[in-house]
């Protein structure tokens, strides 16, 4: 308990720099970043210059990722890494099995064994394309019960977006330090390393694997120049470094496999950064939600935090969706989301409450839990909620006991082999259809 009790301690405290996109820039002690170039014949105070390059140098300026780090000991002072079991991660492309055209819901995961990090814990749901190709994206999940204790974790083969369900994390991150609760959200950079502390006995949540490009808020357009997520509510960190000389288990994620090297030192020990390939957090309870205030219920596409586009414009390699408190007030409409069959694949998860389409409580949709429905699969609100939906007084209703989110991607999700026979896996998930009974009269 003196971990947790000291991560909290440690949570309490941080500060932040806002701006999703900016150019941050951040020191831990004074002096440490230069100024007026990036890699001056002697870095201040004995550091070392890096560069840490999320997009190729020639792409365009406002694409561009990149961030400099002034650290202890580069980066490129480490031992040959080996090959390391996978757990239950697993990585595009999906082979063992085939796209399933079935919609599939899933309880929580199980309680971890004991002594589960939050790596350890990661278990993979299924996902699309191909990470070396750096295209498509994974579906996992975490639960955990310890700490990350003398190792930290990279992944080269995306960014990662952790939607934390129970439990808090702290974050600690090569370019400083993030907190994320449930109703937050935190974004990993390809290829920053981090190390996941927990804030409470147990921890559980979602993790959207990107391999695309990176995520970015979405256009605008007709809505204009406000709405939907703020850029200044993303929460980037200042610059915290160790300066400890120990054995430490670096993993690198790298084309779908668990690399490991032991450094004799944190490598979490940049002093001073700055650039725009940083992590965030964002509370998922800013979201500003636009929606109709006459009549209909409006895509959800009206929800988008971030997306990953594509080749293809307005087609996105993977969006973040939530359902977020808001009011309904729509005349002559069928409030709930509608019945729907979609070119993009969908994969919805419930934070907290419930969800206005779907029936809670045990055998439902709870908090933890997900369901997957690919492309052109039909779905949409269950019989209870029809019936109840159809009847309803309509006056207007604040939606407010429940978040939920959605990984839409444009590829189906080929589900893994552990997840299609996983012993919480729903069987019975059509049944919520049944009893949608014909209405029809002539």
């Amino acid at each position: 308990m003196g971990g947790i009790e000291q991560a909290r301690k440690t949570a309490e405290t941080l500060e932040y720099s806002a701006g999703f996109g900016n150019e941050h820039s951040s020191e831990a002690v004074a002096g440490a970043l230069p100024h007026g170039r990036n890699s001056p014949q002697r870095a201040p105070l004995g550091l070392y210059a890096e560069q840490l390059s999320g997009s190729a140098f020639t792409e365009p300026r406002a694409h561009n990722r990149r961030s400099w780090l002034y650290r202890i000991r580069p980066s490129a002072a480490h031992p040959p890494f080996v090959r390391i079991d996978n757990g239950t991660l697993r990585t595009a492309p999906f082979t063992e099995s085939v796209p399933d055209p079935n919609r599939r819901r899933w309880d929580p995961l199980p309680e971890p064994a004991p002594g589960t990090d939050f790596l350890a814990g990661l278990w993979t749901l299924g996902g699309n394309g191909d990470a070396a190709q750096r295209t498509g994206m994974a579906v996992h999940l975490y639960h955990a019960d310890a700490s990350m204790t003398d190792r930290v974790f990279s992944d080269s083969d995306g960014e990662l977006l952790i939607v934390p369900e129970h439990g808090g994390l702290l974050l600690r991150t090569e370019l400083g330090l993030l907190r994320a609760e449930p109703g937050h959200v935190a974004l990993i950079p390809r290829g920053v390393r981090f190390r996941v502390e927990l804030l409470d006995a147990t921890a559980r949540g979602y993790v959207c694997e990107n391999y695309g490009q990176p995520f970015t808020l979405p256009d605008l357009g007709p809505i204009g120049a406000n709405g939907l997520a703020n850029a200044r509510d993303f929460l980037a960190p200042v610059a915290a470094y160790e300066d400890e000389d120990r054995p430490v288990e670096v993993v690198n994620k790298f084309c779908g496999n668990l690399w490991s090297a032991t450094y004799d030192h944190s490598p979490l020990d940049v002093v001073a950064w700055h650039g725009n390939h940083t992590p965030y957090v964002y509370d998922l309870h800013r979201f500003n939600v636009i929606g109709s205030i006459s009549y209909d219920h409006p895509d959800p596409s009206i929800f988008t935090v971030l997306t990953s586009p594509s080749d293809t414009p307005g087609l996105a390699g993977v969006d973040f969706v939530v359902f977020a408190p808001r009011w309904l007030v729509g005349e002559d409409t069928f409030r709930p989301p509608y019945f729907h069959r979609n070119v993009m694949s969908e994969y919805m998860g419930l934070i907290e409450g419930a969800y206005d389409a779907k029936t809670a409580g045990k055998g439902g949709f709870v908090p933890g839990g997900g369901s997957l429905h690919n492309m052109m699969s039909a779905h949409g609100p269950d019989r209870t909620t029809f019936d109840r939906a159809s009847e309803a007084e309509l006056k207007p209703q604040k939606i407010d006991d429940g978040l939920a989110f959605m990984f839409e991607t444009r590829w189906p999700v080929t589900a893994t082999e552990q997840a299609a026979t996983a012993d919480h896996l729903q069987r019975g998930y059509d049944d919520v259809w049944q009893g949608l009974s014909r209405n029809f009269r002539p």
